[in-house]
């Protein structure tokens, strides 16, 4: 058996184990769940005003700290968002005044900039966790429109791999859960003016603003650990399968020559990716090999890796983003760090002008109970999404909006209070 796939089943194995010896019993809850998300605020806040939080104006991700210019643009796209305004107002309309309260912010609040893939974070928002059935339905409702089926069951198994890592952790559901998840709107639903939602916990963040009929649907962060659940509640539930196997097809289609160009590092650290939380100014250089010197057949492999994440996407809304993605696919760069055997360990970066995608394997952070070791392995994975230069959160496209109306809830400059020109 492959060292990749011991790591997958030693966690199950060890609770087993203990289980039978009378070790390991239902333990209560280590941390009461009001004093633990307390002790996060001041935190937290540290986090944020820290040098490269988000003290500093938004600029977005770029490769040498300058915005490419006239990417994005404000138009048409003949997709109803209705649908999606609709069960946004839904939602609301299940929240208590002070639910209600919690959920609500300006659209061009920093509060969109506020989101953690971290699970030591303090979270705005309504709660998923006191949330009667009606509320989250309703909550999921919003999502399930918003998303294609494949983006909404990788949401939900997602946090339901949260209420895993909880389990393998001595039961300690204040801290790991299936409900530790805030959902928030900003702005007022609306088919003319901006306005979004942001879904915020460990391992799964969603930033969706909607201008018109146009929609942004980056940062987005999906994770997981373990990225499978061999026992529990939710035995059975898996995620990012198809993002690994596809970035190894990628891979393992180049000629030697062209994977000596792919790889820019054969050593995995434990942590690679750059573009997660608190980095929405990252500057990132193009890596790796250009599309433009990819075959048809490994370009097609290329957009099979991009649709995946896209896919996410309420299925309309992707289709303009992959042609927005094509647009640019000759200007696409592919990266690689570590090995490209078939039960590797490794990192992989797809980038252009327009989308920015990372997959990070990552070492032992929340089983480090089961593990010692600190290297990468396959249980522990980071997934992330940006739109660069400038769009990530619309901001670009907001910028546009307020630029061509009068909109009351912005700064004195007209455009949202955290984007530097």
């Amino acid at each position: 058996m492959h060292t990749a796939q011991w790591y997958r089943i030693l966690p199950a194995l060890i609770v087993l184990l203990l289980a039978a010896a009378g070790i390991l019993v239902a333990q209560p809850q280590p941390t009461d769940p009001a004093a633990y998300r307390a002790t996060l605020k001041e935190r937290s806040i540290e986090r944020e005003t820290a040098a490269g939080g988000i003290s500093d104006p938004f600029v977005g991700i770029t490769t040498d700290g300058n915005i490419m210019p006239g990417l994005y643009s404000m138009q048409s796209t003949g997709v109803s968002t209705a649908p999606i305004v609709a069960a946004a107002e839904a939602f609301l309309n299940t929240l208590d005044p002070e639910q209600r309260k919690e959920a609500k912010f300006p659209v061009h609040d920093i509060e969109w900039r506020k989101w953690a893939n971290q699970a030591n974070y303090y979270r705005d928002g309504v709660w998923f966790e006191p949330m009667t059935d009606e509320q989250r339905q309703a909550a999921f409702e919003l999502l399930g429109t918003s998303l294609s089926a494949r983006g909404l069951k990788l949401t939900k198994d997602s946090m339901k791999l949260n209420r895993t890592l909880g389990e393998l952790n001595d039961n300690d559901f204040a801290k790991y859960g299936e409900w530790k998840y805030w959902l928030s709107i900003m702005g007022e639903p609306s088919a003319t003016e901006p306005w979004g939602w942001q879904l915020d916990g460990h391992h799964l963040i969603i930033n969706y603003v909607v201008v018109g009929d146009q929609v942004v649907m980056t940062p987005t962060f999906w994770g997981a650990e373990p990225i499978i659940a061999e026992g529990g509640k939710y035995k059975g539930t898996v995620v990012l399968t198809e993002e690994t196997d596809s970035g190894l097809e990628l891979i393992q289609s180049l000629t030697p020559g062209q994977q000596q160009q792919a790889v820019i590092s054969e050593h995995k650290d434990g942590v690679n990716i750059l573009t997660q939380a608190f980095s929405d100014n990252a500057i990132v250089p193009y890596a790796g090999i250009s599309a433009a010197e990819m075959t048809d057949k490994q370009k097609a492999l290329l957009r099979k890796v991009i649709g995946h994440y896209v896919g996410n996407m309420r299925d309309e809304h992707a289709r303009l983003r992959m042609a927005e993605v094509d647009g640019y696919l000759d200007q696409t760069w592919f990266a690689w760090i570590g090995d490209t055997s078939d039960d590797a360990v490794f990192y992989y970066r797809i980038q252009s002008p327009v989308i920015l995608i990372e997959f990070d394997h990552q070492r032992p952070q929340g089983l480090t109970n089961l593990y010692t070791h600190r290297n990468a392995y396959r249980d522990h994975i980071h997934a992330v999404v940006r739109t660069p230069n400038g769009n990530d959160y619309g901001t670009d496209l907001l910028k546009q909006h307020y630029e061509h109306h009068a909109h009351g809830e912005t700064g004195a400059d007209g455009k949202p209070h955290w984007h530097a020109d």
